[in-house]
């Protein structure tokens, strides 16, 4: 009995930027082309109902993988299937619409994601109007029920959005992306602009129509202690690539990768008043130059010679609980 495919499956994804200058000035100047890699060789599951978490420090190519799940980016390689359609192969208009009406995305900032000239019942309406799912009177019922839904007053429909705190925004915001009645929702870091106590608020919300609605999520965050409560699996960007990939216990409890374990020394605790963690050395290297062998062997405490020679491959670990990309790690 062959297993159920997952409801969202990536594989071997990739985008290249190019940044050459035009043909002339090349030519003229006698320069090679050059091109950025964002993301190389990504591939992961998210099941029905669960939450997969992106983490990694800025600049390791989190919010491009988030743009290419929802469409706003072409891969440049590999393929993302959800539901086992390939969202970007699609070429009948309305199976390509009734995809693209399952897949919502929640922006950082909610100051910027939100239409400062339109009042919030047209912003939350617009989704509802565009995918044809209600008309007349019924609209205006469904902006209602979505606010309310989401913690807000039926008559919040018609203020603007800069009446609101940051919080409420992006409030604002989860219901427009529940207006489409979406089954999987990329969130691009949507409390990093919050404050902490409004984090958990929203965290809790997201958490409460997740388990209600039957949602899947992409939750991209720098911060791993929202990642510890909100996900199921957790993957490990550095550079573009995934370095580790395992469920949350495994990760959290025996992380494998020297790059992890330095996320999660560094992380604030609450438990470990006193202690001492060792300084984070380097940045991310510039991804136009990306280093041989493996991308983390400048900062890493352990190299050795064949970390800076040979590409890591992926190896299953934990009693295929984990996956890492690295020469040295072991069970």
């Amino acid at each position: 009995m062959t297993a159920k495919p997952s409801f969202v499956q990536v594989t071997n994804l990739g985008r290249q930027f190019d940044l050459s200058p035009p043909l002339l000035a090349r030519l003229i100047e006698r320069s090679p082309k050059r091109s950025l890699t964002a993301a190389t060789g990504v591939s992961f599951n998210i099941e029905r109902g669960e939450t997969f978490a992106l983490v990694g420090e800025s600049g390791s190519g989190k919010s491009t993988i988030g743009k290419m799940l929802v469409g706003l980016l072409q891969p440049s390689e590999g393929e993302i299937l959800i539901d086992g359609q390939d969202i970007f192969s699609l070429t009948d208009k309305k199976m390509r619409q009734a995809l693209r009406r399952r897949i919502q995305m929640i922006f950082q900032n909610p100051y910027a994601s939100l239409n400062p000239r339109w009042r919030v019942g047209d912003i939350i309406a617009e989704p509802v109007t565009a995918f044809d799912l209600a008309q007349g009177k019924a609209v205006d019922a469904r902006v209602s029920e979505l606010l309310e839904q989401v913690g807000l007053a039926s008559k919040d429909a018609f203020k603007y959005p800069h009446e609101f705190s940051g919080g409420q925004r992006q409030r604002i915001a989860i219901a427009r992306a529940l207006a489409s009645e979406p089954e999987f929702i990329v969130c691009d870091e949507p409390t990093s602009a919050l404050d902490v106590s409004v984090q958990s608020q929203v965290l809790n919300l997201m958490r409460d129509l997740q388990r209600d609605l039957g949602l899947s999520y992409l939750f991209i965050s720098h911060d791993l202690s929202v990642v510890r409560y909100m996900a199921d699996k957790i993957g490990v960007l550095y550079l573009g690539e995934l370095v580790e990939v395992a469920d949350r216990e495994t990760l959290f409890a025996k992380p494998r990768h020297p790059y992890t374990q330095m996320l999660i020394d560094a992380a604030p605790r609450t438990d470990a008043f006193g202690r001492t963690a060792e300084r984070v050395k380097g940045e991310i290297p510039d991804p136009i130059d990306r280093p041989t062998g493996c991308s983390y062997h400048p900062r890493c405490p352990i190299a050795q010679d064949v970390c800076r020679t040979a590409e890591p491959q992926e190896r299953v670990l934990a009693d295929g609980r984990a996956r890492v990309r690295c020469h040295l790690a072991s069970e």
